[in-house]
């Protein structure tokens, strides 16, 4: 049963956070001095970077090994469609016994993986058995942004900094997914094969234990008392979340396809080193979006702007296909790019009023899954339609993946609304602290 002291703590941590949110018009300079928000914001940026370099590390060692870049993308999915299944129960065990006794374990778990893995690639194993390393490699990935994101949630709890922090974290997954891939491009080719995968593990295991050291800022585990019911269900439960789930599949569509077709595109015109700019303009949009989108004082409800968002990304992009310059390209990857913040952000945001406080981490897992998953549909079936019919025939994936998302949205928005709320006493300005009424 929690003490009078440690309920007398969190008020007091509640007083303080409220403090930092003196503006109607809450901006980065605000949330970045919440306190206690650099103890898990540098090891958490440490700790999920070598998930950015896990599928390209993984394509470049095994091409190199097995001479087929059909065999290295077929294992690279195999890890990313493990993560995406595995990844929501990580995120239920971390709310219902802490992040860091899910974290320590499942950092080391990953680490003996991806170092199998290896090895086994270097021995030239048969792809059976390097699809079966790749399984236990992709379920154990730590699920680091979405525990970020539900310390950030604690940390802030009502605050109107909330749409700050979740901006704040899509671009800083969209910085780690700029350089990561670049770092482990630069190991795999100039130092050896190996030597991305052997420097994620080393990265994960360093990163995730440094991260799962800063105890005061993880979420608490709640026990039963006279006083608070505390619920284990599932975050699939909540019907909201299963409209995002959707919604998210469709942004990861927009990925894959893009990451494959783009590709196909360069190529068809004899200019394969214009893949990278292209989705370097790209991920610009997308960056240069989220900070203007956590920058703004939203007066529009999150469900309404998460329609109006997903109706302009699906718009967008379903004019890819048709593009046949590399400038029309450009300008229409850009408009892509600056669709997908604003509606990544807003479901993140939504699931704050979504999901009891209990079951955060898994929801927040359920939504990186669900764009992981995506993503590895996506680049399948691209791939295929670029080989069987023409070139930039992939981004027919984007399109119909943003349609299909668009129109379950737009048929259960009304699941987006947001749960009762309890009582609250008002602490601080511009802030509420929830307080238990008996």
């Amino acid at each position: 049963m929690p003490s009078e002291g440690n309920r007398a703590t969190r008020r007091q941590k509640g007083t303080a956070v409220a403090s930092t949110v003196t503006s109607s018009r809450p901006g980065y300079g605000q949330l970045l001095r919440t306190r206690g928000a650099w103890t898990f914001l540098l090891p958490g940026f440490a700790a999920r970077q070598p998930f950015a370099m896990l599928t390209i590390s993984i394509v470049l060692l095994m091409q190199h090994t097995t001479g087929s870049y059909g065999a290295a993308g077929a294992v690279a999915a195999a890890t990313g469609v493990s993560m995406a299944l595995f990844a929501p129960y990580s995120g239920r065990l971390a709310d219902r016994y802490g992040q860091r006794a899910v974290l320590i374990p499942g950092v080391l778990v990953h680490t003996l993986s991806v170092l199998s893995l290896t090895a086994l690639a270097l021995s030239h194993a048969p792809l059976w058995a390097l699809f079966a390393a790749a399984v236990p490699t992709g379920a154990s990935v730590p699920q680091i942004g979405p525990m970020v994101r539900a310390r950030w949630g604690v940390t802030l709890q009502d605050s109107p900094l909330m749409t700050t922090a979740a901006a704040f974290e899509s671009v800083t997954d969209e910085l780690t997914f700029v350089f990561g891939p670049l770092l482990a491009t630069a190991l795999c080719t100039a130092v050896d094969p190996a030597a991305g995968l052997l420097t994620e593990a080393s990265l994960t295991l360093l990163g995730g234990l440094l991260f799962a050291a800063q105890k005061s800022t993880q979420p608490t585990v709640a026990a039963v008392d006279g006083h608070t019911r505390v619920e284990h269900s599932s975050a699939l439960r909540v019907p909201g979340v299963r409209v995002l789930i959707v919604t998210f599949l469709g942004i990861g569509s927009v990925f894959g396809g893009m990451q494959v077709s783009l590709a196909a595109f360069s190529d068809s015109i004899g200019e394969p080193g214009l893949n990278g700019v292209l989705y370097g303009v790209f991920a610009a949009g997308n960056m240069l979006s989220g900070l203007v989108c956590g920058a703004v004082a939203w007066k529009v409800a999150p469900q309404r702007r998460l329609v109006l968002g997903y109706g302009a990304l699906a718009l967008t992009a379903s004019g890819l296909w048709a593009a046949h310059s590399v400038f029309v390209l450009a300008g229409l990857g850009l408009l892509v790019g600056m669709c997908i913040a604003p509606a990544l952000i807003t479901g993140y945001t939504l699931v704050e009023n979504l999901v009891p406080r209990g079951a955060r981490t898994e929801a927040f897992t359920w939504l990186t899954g669900a764009v992981a998953l995506g993503q590895a549909a996506a680049v399948t079936i691209a791939g295929q339609l670029e080989d069987r019919l023409w070139a930039g025939a992939g981004f027919l994936v984007p399109m119909g993946g943003t349609l299909l998302a668009l129109a379950t949205l737009l048929a259960l928005r009304s699941q987006l609304a947001g749960r009762p709320r309890s009582r609250t006493v008002a602490r601080g300005i511009g802030h509420r602290v929830p307080v238990a009424v008996d």
